[in-house]
C-alpha cells in the first residue's frame, strides 16, 4: 500500500490531469481493473469524474488490502468472462447498476466486446462509451463487424510503454523465481518467446541481458524480422521454434498454445503467460490427456507417457505473483484512462476506434514529470 505522502502526490497528480478536461456532466461508470496494491488511488481520480456504478475486479488479480480499501465506499462485483460472454446477461446486469444512465465503459482486456452491440441498441440509457487498456481487448473491440460506439483505446499509446517494457521485466523477474524454487535456473535453458510486440520484446531483451539464449516466434513476418535484426534467432513455425526450448514465455494475448501445440514442447520446459489463461493457454484441452500434479506452489506438471512440462502459475500471468509492480509509471496509463474518459463525457464522438489526442498524451507526461521526475 501507499504511504500517506505518496498517495498524497498520486492524488494530486490525478486531480491535476482530471483538471484539464472540463466535464458538465459526470457520467456513471463501469469499472473492469486489475485491483492490485495502487489501484483504489486510481480508482478514486474514476470517482471524481464519474459516478462508479461498479468495479468488477480481474479474478486473478485481488489485492485483499485494495478490497478492503474501496468495499465501503464502492461496489463491487465478480467478474466472469463466461457470463460476460451472452450479451443478454451482460444486458441485465448493467441494467442493474445503472439503469438509464449516461455509462461510460472501461475494460481490461475487452470483456464488453461480445455483448457491446446489444448494449448500445437495448440499454436504457446510453453508452456514451468503453475505454480499453490491452492490446488484446483493441484487438477484440477492432474486430467488431461494427463498432456501435466509440472506443477510446490507450493500448498503442506512447504512453504505455514505459509498462510494457517494465512488465517485461516484471515477467523475467517472476519466471525466474518459480523455476529457482524448484532448485533451477535459466542459465542453459535457451528460451522461445513467442509474441515479438512490445511485452514479448521486453522480455527477449530482459533474458538475453541474463545471458539467456533467445529464439523469437510471431505470425507476423515483420516482427520476425524485427526480432533478427535485434540479434535474436526466429523460427519460421511454432514447432521449430519450441523443439528444444526449456524456458517459453507467451505474449501474444490471443491463444499462443493451442491443443496441438503442447506436443511440441519440450521435455522438462516451463511456461510462463503474460496474461490470463483463458486468453494464451488452452490448457483446458488438456485434461484427460496430461496427468496433472502440483509439485511446488505456483508450479504444475503436466505428464502424460513419453512427455512432460511444467506450467508456471496455472498459465495466468506470473509477473502477478510477485505485485507486478512497475513504480509510477503505471500512473502515465491510468492517467490517460482518466483523460479519455473525460474525452467521452465532455465530447460528442463518431462510432468507431479512437486514440488519445497527442496534445493531451503531452500534457499527462508533462504533469507526472513534475510530480515524479526523479522519484520514480
Amino acid at each position: 500500500m501507499l504511504e500517506d505522502f505518496e498517495r498524497g502526490r498520486v492524488t494530486a497528480f490525478f486531480r491535476r490531469v482530471a483538471d484539464t478536461i472540463p466535464i458538465p456532466d459526470r457520467p456513471a461508470s463501469l469499472v473492469i481493473t486489475h485491483l492490485l496494491a495502487e489501484r483504489p488511488a486510481f480508482l478514486h481520480a474514476v470517482a471524481r469524474i464519474s459516478n462508479v456504478a461498479a468495479v468488477l475486479p480481474k479474478p486473478r488479480s485481488i489485492n485483499e488490502g485494495a478490497l478492503r480499501e474501496i468495499s465501503p465506499t464502492m461496489q463491487v462485483d465478480a467478474l466472469d468472462r463466461r457470463t460476460f460472454a451472452d450479451p443478454d446477461q451482460v444486458l441485465a446486469y448493467v441494467e442493474s447498476r445503472a439503469a438509464g444512465k449516461r455509462l461510460a465503459l472501461l475494460d481490461v482486456g475487452g470483456y464488453f466486446a461480445p455483448a457491446l452491440e446489444h448494449l448500445c441498441a437495448r440499454f436504457s440509457g446510453q453508452i456514451i462509451g468503453v475505454v480499453e487498456d490491452t492490446e488484446n481487448g483493441h484487438q477484440r473491440y477492432a474486430e467488431l463487424d461494427k463498432v456501435p460506439c466509440p472506443v477510446y483505446s490507450v493500448a498503442r499509446s506512447p504512453l504505455k510503454d514505459p509498462e510494457d517494457y517494465l512488465v517485461g521485466q516484471s515477467v523475467v523477474f517472476s519466471t525466474e523465481a518459480l523455476v529457482r524454487s524448484r532448485d533451477d535456473i535459466l542459465n542453459g535453458r535457451p528460451a522461445c518467446v513467442i509474441g515479438y510486440g512490445k511485452l514479448g520484446r521486453s522480455i527477449a531483451a530482459m533474458l538475453h541481458a541474463k545471458h539467456v539464449g533467445v529464439t523469437v516466434y510471431d505470425v507476423d513476418p515483420v516482427r520476425r524480422v524485427q526480432a533478427l535484426s535485434m540479434g535474436f534467432r526466429t523460427a519460421a513455425t511454432l514447432a521449430e521454434a519450441l523443439a528444444g526450448a526449456g524456458i517459453v514465455v507467451c505474449a501474444t494475448g490471443n491463444f499462443a498454445l493451442r491443443e496441438d501445440d503442447f506436443a511440441h514442447v519440450a521435455n522438462g520446459a516451463y511456461i510462463a503467460s503474460v496474461t490470463s489463461s483463458d486468453d494464451e493457454l488452452e490448457l483446458s484441452a488438456l485434461t484427460g490427456l496430461y496427468a496433472r500434479t502440483v509439485v511446488e506452489p505456483h508450479v504444475t506438471r503436466y505428464t502424460r507417457t513419453g512427455h512432460y512440462f511444467y506450467v508456471l502459475a496455472d498459465g495466468n500471468a506470473v509477473n502477478f505473483l510477485h505485485g507486478a509492480s512497475v513504480g509510477n509509471f503505471i500512473l502515465l496509463v491510468q492517467a490517460e484512462i482518466l483523460a479519455a474518459l473525460a474525452l467521452l463525457a465532455s465530447r460528442d464522438h463518431d462510432p468507431g476506434m479512437w486514440e488519445v489526442p497527442s496534445d493531451v498524451r503531452q500534457s499527462v507526461a508533462a504533469i507526472w514529470l513534475r510530480h515524479f521526475d526523479g522519484v520514480s
